[in-house]
């Protein structure tokens, strides 16, 4: 169990073709379920993230903390993180991405989606609130997926639904609760804390020593 909450072990997954995606064995049903209810209502539901490992996630935080991808703030702009703290700098990477090991993508139970019939086949991804909303692309998706959270049968929500100071909102990201909430309780802070000391990671000792309010602030969540 330990290895597969960090994203360190893959055994439990599968593929699955029609979506293009490796998931936990246990979403096949009601993910495609949901694909399947989306299509009826005029949208082709597609996975722009599902499984990630802890070496993918430790590669996306080392690249963010040595300035090769960008570092936004909460707007969304790029921050000069040659202006910035290392404690800001690690707080910023947080409020977009997970901490290696923090990430429930690990899990196989995680999926970030969008309406692939309402843009071009060129059309650059960006999943960003302003394509949920308004004249976004996806409004009009994740009005219909607003409404099916609730009238399902509640396999799904949405974890980065609400902005509470911790992880910036996101509306794509969707959560299988009757796995995910049983991993959530198996997860732990020292756990975590146990494979970072030993991961080449960069501002580690600022992670490690900020780790308590990292834990409660980006990665418990509340259960629906």
């Amino acid at each position: 169990m330990k290895q597969l909450l960090l994203g360190l072990d893959e055994r439990e997954l599968i593929e699955l073709p029609a979506l293009q995606c490796r998931v936990h064995r246990a979403l096949e049903t009601p993910l495609l379920g949901l694909q399947t209810r989306a299509a009826a209502a005029g949208f082709d539901l597609r996975i722009a993230s599902s499984y990630r490992s802890f070496e993918r996630q430790r590669m996306i935080w080392n690249n963010k903390a040595l300035g090769l991808r960008p570092v936004l703030d909460s707007a969304g702009a790029p921050l000069d993180l040659s202006l910035m703290s290392e404690r800001d700098i690690v707080l910023a990477i947080l409020r977009w991405s997970a901490l290696p090991g923090a990430s429930r993508h690990h899990w196989g139970t995680d999926i970030d989606v969008y309406d692939a019939s309402r843009i071009a086949p060129d059309y650059q991804l960006q999943l960003t609130v302003a394509e949920t909303e308004g004249d976004g692309p996806f409004a009009k998706f994740h009005c219909w997926l607003s409404e099916e959270l609730c009238t399902s049968t509640g396999d799904f929500f949405r974890p980065y639904a609400q902005d509470c100071g911790g992880i910036a909102p996101e509306p794509w990201h969707l959560s299988y609760a009757p796995l995910a909430n049983q991993f959530a309780r198996e997860y732990s802070e020292s756990l975590l804390r146990e494979q970072l000391e030993v991961t080449e990671l960069q501002l580690k000792n600022t992670v490690l020593e900020n780790l308590s309010e990292i834990y409660q602030r980006f990665i418990c969540i509340s259960k629906p």
